[in-house]
Order: structure tokens, then C-alpha cells, then sequence
């Protein structure tokens, strides 16, 4: 089965790498950009969309507000980055948020920040996946019949190509990252050109009218309708995190690259947010939540068959025109970067899992690198769970987005804040005046950022909640619950196993050992564990057989005194033809009556060469040692007897060991190689003659 696997999985994610290749997988700024930063730079494909579609609830005349709610969202972002730019410099280990809660506000609020990001790291995956199959889906019908199938096999894609290794995923995914940015950027500066020179730009939904949900907004209600679009565009952060998160995967100096990727990504992000929204409002956008019935052609609503294309498919088909190279080519690279921008979620997620489990939050196997030093467990999780979102909710990234970026501003307020403290702490000890202002400054960044996003969500919740934030909150208070029992768990144990100072029950010699060998016939097995029994030198020692037909019993009692087998044999009766029952309860009989004794069993098994085999032998074992573990003073040995199947499967596990996948082996260049000497050669060509 092992040579079965091999092959496919060396196919699939490479050969494995050795502990110490660790560094050859450490990322430079050029690489991390598009693996720590795709998630928000992807995001400007759909959180302009979010902003107009929450806008036309009241209609085209709410449009002119969006350039304030960008210049909002301007804001947000270099707070944010600015404030974890503090971050990366303070806590460059990797724990990012976690960390900072952590160590500054307590173990509730550490775990309240990683059950945030956790929730948020998986509605990245689905989120970004399934904005990316709708994107596809425009253009391929396909796609858009089978959304659930395609987004599935999607995130299969890019788990395989996480479990390969960070450097090389990286790779995959800088040149499409680096494309779409591009793309955008040209867009811009030739959209911006055709403006100033009087060129004429019309999107293909400028001619549509919007029918309002509720007409003439006011007060109040315009208010809170302001606010949501707020929130919907702060879509566009959701990511930021990640860098502090991912700070030990980049190359030294690690703090200085994360900030310095934090600025660029922030600047990038920012340009074309605001870019795509001013060219959205130039070119006449028309976008609705039910495009459906809300958008009017000609007095007549657009009907079912109409698609709503985003709002970057539809600036770049006013400013390149619809159909042309450079059209074609932004699209093709936006539902690609989409599909990338779940690498941010891959990358974080299980470097995050990793430091849980070191802290005992989650299960151990999460920070276990796999054979190509990534965190395999953790990434294998996250795409379980993507999945599982995805299959809910049809891959509908309208619905899904409506619990997005709940988690990730619980993380950015409670790191704030965490960071504030953290000043508040070094300046107390603090005499050099040059760092006290540069802690100073530092601590003023964080608080206005704690404020900030305090208040950022603040209006996330009180315009999410109702249109499914609760399903985020709820995930947190379940990641959070769960967490929690996993610590008092692994606590428990920690407490139970560890070892006293002084002489305890533990290390004191049992008073004897009462050894039994499980007798069912008398053939070589059960020869080898009686004589490996007597190598033991119990106190006492006895043979132990349940009698389920009195005929093989009897055979069984005149073959051992034929034989003169010096091991006294018990036989107990079982009426109701159980094994392993009688067993159990002749064992703790034993611990009864003498408890400072230890009982020593010792059970004959096959060892078998093929997995079918295994059904056919050694069951009543299993169940046996099964219901023993759980017996206090007791030791369960098996004693195996090697069948001929089991040689030649040795012989095969012998062959496997000689035998190398592809790709398991690296060889250098063939002029490299060692080259024969004419001596050498000769004796071969007098040995061939």
C-alpha cells in the first residue's frame, strides 16, 4: 500500500525535504507580497461592488457618497497597516494578533483573537473561491451551472499545491498576482488619460436605471444605510493580518521585509481601490442586490437572464472596450487572483494552528510539518472546513460575504489595544530618550488604530449581524469553546502524568507479577509466548483458556499433559460463548485480591503479509487489549509469530526500501558526474572480449 501511495504523492507535492532545508523555504519581499498579501489586494475585484450594491438600495442619487466612503476606507487601511507595521517590529515571532492579546490582555482575550482569526481565515477561503467561480462563470456557463462542484475542486487545487511548500505555491501564484495588478494599474492610467483628454467612457450598464428599494433616504435611515456600505468596503482589509501572522516565513531581516511588505501592500491596495471606484462613477456603473427587478431598461426590468458582471469587469469594458486583449487579459488574471487570494487564508492558518497547538489550544498534529516542511495538518483542515462553508451556502460569495471581516476587526481592535499595553509596559522601564519617543509615537499609532477599528466594528455588527454576521460569531464562541476544552484536556493529562519529587506508588516495585499466556490451541505461537514468558521470571505463571466446546477443551488438556508442559493451565467456562469477558473478569479478580500486584498478559498473534489477512486473524486480540487498556496494573504484551506471507512481505518492504519515487532523489548534473578512468575502461572492454 505504501509503494501505492508513494508514487501519487511524490507526483503531487514533490519529494520530501529534510529538517534542516527549513531555510531554502523562506520567502524574499518579491515572493511574499503575493502570498501574504493576494487576499486584500484581490479584494478591490469585488469590495467596490459591495459598496455600490449596499448604495443602490437607495437608489443611483446615493452613488455620489461612495467617494467619501472610499476616502473612509483610505483612511482605515493606513491606520491599519501603520498600526501593524508596530506590530511585525514588536512581535516578529509570528503569533501575530494572538500573540499580542495573548501576552498583554490575558489568555481570554489570546484566545478570543485566535478563534476570530480562525473563523476568518476559513470565510477567506470560501469567500475568494467563490467570488473567483462567479467571475469564471460569466464567461464559461459551465462553470456557473456546477458552482458548488468547480469551487470544490478549486480548493483541492490549491491545498495540493500548499502541501507542496510555501516557496514554490509563492511562485505559482507572484506572476498571475503580479498580472492583475498590473492589469489594473494600466487600466487606471488609460482611464485616466481618456478623462482628461475628453474621451468619452460608458460602462454597458450605464444606460440602466435603478429602482430604488427605498427611495428619498434621510436621516437616520441614510445613516445607517452609509454605514453599511462602510462596512461592506472594508471587505478591502481583510487580509492585512496575515503579514504579522507570517512574519517568521520571511527572509532576514524578517521585521524590516514584513513592514516594508505591509507599506507596499497597503499603497497597492489603496491606489487601486480608489482608482476603480472614480472610474466606476466616470463610466456610469449601475449595480443592485436583485439585479433582476431593480435594474430598468427601457421602463422594463432586465429580467432573470441578466448577468451582473463586477464592477472591475465592467470599467474595463468602458475603458479598454468590450472583447479586446487587454480586456480579456484583466479578467482572466481577476477570477485567477481570486482563486490566489485564498493563499493568504492557506499561509496564515496553519502558521497560526501551529502556535495554538504549541500552546495546547488545539490538537499536537497541527504543528507537525509534512514532508515538504509545510504545516500539511493545518492546511488539509482549512480546506476541509472551506469546503464544508462552501457546500452550505451553494458557493454564493453574496451570502458569504455577509459574514466576512466580523473576525478580522475582533482581531485589529484587540491587538490595538494589546499593543497600547505593550507600550504602556516598556515605557515604564524605559530611560533613553530616543526610544522613549519613538515608543511614544508608536503608542499613539496603535491607540487611534484601537479606536479606529473599535469603531469600525461597532458598525459591522449593527449592520451585519441580522444579514449573517451571527453564523460569524457564532463559529468564534465554537472555535473558542472548543479551544478552551482542548487546554483544560491536555492540562488534565499534563497534571495527571507528571512525575513527583520524592518516592511515589509510580516508581515503587510491585509486590509480584502474575503472568498469564492466552492459550486457544497448543501449536508454535502459543510455544513462543510460554517460553518468552518464562525468559520473564514471574512470580507465578499460568497458562489461561475459555472453553466454549468441551470437546476442543478436552483436546486441548490432553495435549498439554501429553507434552508435559510444566505451566499449570486454567480453563475458565464460558456459557455464553464470550472470550472476552471471562478474560476481563479473571484479571480483575486477581487485582481484587492482591492490588499491589501487577498482572502480565500475553497474548499470541499472527503476523500477516497482506491487509486482507488481517480480517481473517487476530480479532479477538484486538477486542481484548482494547477492553485491557482500561484495566489498572495490568501489562498487555503480544508476543508475534511470523506467518510466510509476513517473509515475503518483508522481502517487498526490502525491495521498497531500494526503490525511490519520482522526484524522491536528486541528482546533480551529468558532467558533474564521476568520470571512469581509461584503466577502468579497459579492464571492461578486456573482460567483454
Amino acid at each position: 500500500m505504501s509503494k501505492l501511495t508513494d508514487v501519487p504523492k511524490r507526483i503531487l507535492i514533490g519529494r520530501a525535504l529534510r529538517s534542516d532545508k527549513l531555510g531554502e523555504t523562506l520567502l524574499p519581499k518579491r515572493i511574499a507580497l503575493p502570498v501574504f498579501a493576494s487576499d486584500p489586494l484581490s479584494s478591490v475585484a469585488y469590495a467596490p461592488g459591495e459598496v455600490l450594491l449596499v448604495l443602490s438600495i437607495a437608489g443611483v442619487s446615493a452613488y455620489h457618497f461612495s467617494p467619501w466612503i472610499a476616502v473612509a476606507v483610505v483612511v482605515l487601511m493606513f491606520t491599519v497597516v501603520a498600526s501593524y507595521r508596530q506590530n511585525v517590529h514588536a512581535y516578529p515571532s509570528g503569533g501575530g494578533d494572538y500573540e499580542v492579546a495573548n501576552t498583554n490582555l490575558g489568555p481570554k482575550a489570546g484566545l478570543t483573537v485566535a478563534s476570530a482569526l480562525l473563523v476568518d481565515y476559513v470565510l477567506t477561503v470560501a469567500v475568494s473561491i467563490s467570488s473567483g467561480i462567479e467571475n469564471l462563470g460569466s464567461a464559461i456557463p459551465f462553470v456557473v451551472e456546477h458552482k458548488v462542484l468547480c469551487a470544490v475542486a478549486v480548493i483541492v487545487l490549491l491545498t495540493l499545491l500548499n502541501l507542496r511548500g510555501m516557496k514554490e505555491s509563492g511562485k505559482l501564484f507572484a506572476i498571475p498576482t503580479y498580472v492583475f495588478v498590473a492589469g489594473v494599474f494600466i487600466m487606471l492610467a488609460w482611464g485616466a488619460f481618456r478623462s482628461l483628454t475628453g474621451d468619452e467612457m460608458s460602462a454597458p450598464t450605464a444606460d440602466l436605471e435603478i429602482k430604488p428599494e427605498h427611495p428619498g433616504l434621510a436621516g437616520f435611515a441614510l445613516v445607517f444605510l452609509l454605514l453599511r456600505a462602510f462596512s461592506s468596503g472594508c471587505a478591502a482589509l481583510t487580509g492585512v493580518e496575515a503579514i504579522s501572522n507570517g512574519v517568521p516565513a520571511f527572509r532576514k531581516p524578517k521585521s524590516k521585509n514584513a513592514a516594508t511588505t505591509l507599506a507596499l501592500m497597503g499603497t497597492l491596495a489603496v491606489i487601486m481601490f480608489c482608482g476603480i471606484i472614480a472610474l466606476a462613477m466616470n463610466t456610469g456603473v449601475k449595480m443592485a442586490e436583485k439585479p433582476a427587478v431593480d435594474l430598468i431598461r427601457d421602463g422594463v426590468p432586465v429580467g432573470d437572464s441578466y448577468v451582473q458582471n463586477p464592477v472591475i469587469s465592467q470599467v474595463a469594458a468602458a475603458v479598454f472596450g468590450e472583447g479586446t486583449f487587454f480586456f480579456i487579459l484583466l479578467a482572466a488574471a481577476t477570477a485567477l487572483v481570486l482563486f490566489l487570494a485564498a493563499n493568504t487564508a492557506y499561509n496564515g492558518f496553519p502558521l497560526l494552528g501551529s502556535i495554538l497547538a504549541q500552546d495546547r489550544y488545539l490538537p499536537r498534529q497541527l504543528h507537525t510539518r509534512g514532508d515538504r516542511l509545510a504545516f500539511s495538518n493545518g492546511i488539509v483542515l482549512l480546506a476541509g472546513a472551506a469546503v464544508l462553508l462552501v457546500f452550505l451556502y451553494g458557493a454564493d460569495s453574496t451570502k458569504l460575504i455577509q459574514l466576512y471581516i466580523v473576525g478580522v476587526f475582533v482581531s485589529f481592535t484587540l491587538s490595538q489595544i494589546g499593543m497600547v499595553r505593550h507600550w504602556n509596559r516598556h515605557l515604564k522601564t524605559t530611560k533613553d530618550q530616543a526610544k522613549r519617543r519613538r515608543m511614544i509615537r508608536s503608542r499613539a499609532i496603535n491607540t487611534f488604530g484601537a479606536f479606529f477599528t473599535g469603531l469600525v466594528l461597532v458598525v459591522v455588527l449593527a449592520t451585519k449581524f441580522t444579514h449573517g454576521a451571527w453564523v460569524a460569531l457564532l463559529g468564534m464562541v465554537i472555535f473558542y469553546g472548543t479551544m478552551s476544552a482542548i487546554r483544560k484536556h491536555y492540562d488534565r493529562v499534563a497534571e495527571e502524568i507528571s512525575a513527583a519529587e520524592g518516592p511515589s506508588d509510580d516508581s515503587l516495585r510491585p509486590s509480584r507479577v502474575h503472568s498469564i499466556v492466552l492459550v486457544s490451541k497448543v501449536h508454535k505461537p502459543t510455544l513462543r509466548a510460554l517460553a518468552y514468558a518464562k525468559l520473564m521470571r514471574s512470580d507465578r505463571l499460568e497458562a489461561l483458556s475459555i472453553s466454549v466446546d468441551p470437546a476442543e477443551t478436552k483436546a486441548l488438556r490432553d495435549e498439554w499433559e501429553r507434552r508435559g508442559i510444566n505451566v499449570p493451565l486454567k480453563i475458565l467456562d464460558s456459557p455464553y460463548r464470550e472470550i472476552t469477558r471471562p478474560i476481563i473478569e479473571y484479571v480483575k479478580g486477581l487485582r481484587r485480591e492482591s492490588p499491589r500486584d501487577v498482572v502480565s498478559v500475553y497474548i499470541p498473534e499472527y503476523v500477516v503479509g497482506h491487509w486482507y489477512e488481517h480480517l481473517l486473524h487476530n480479532q479477538s486480540a484486538l477486542r481484548l487489549k482494547g477492553r485491557l487498556l482500561f484495566t489498572p496494573g495490568v501489562m498487555v504484551t503480544s508476543v508475534p509469530y511470523q506467518l510466510e506471507s509476513s517473509e515475503a512481505a518483508k522481502k517487498r518492504a526490502k525491495k521498497r526500501q531500494d526503490w525511490n519515487a519520482p522526484g524522491a532523489v536528486r541528482r546533480g548534473p551529468v558532467d558533474r558526474r564521476p568520470k571512469e578512468s581509461p584503466k577502468a575502461s579497459s579492464n571492461k572492454a578486456s573482460s567483454k572480449s
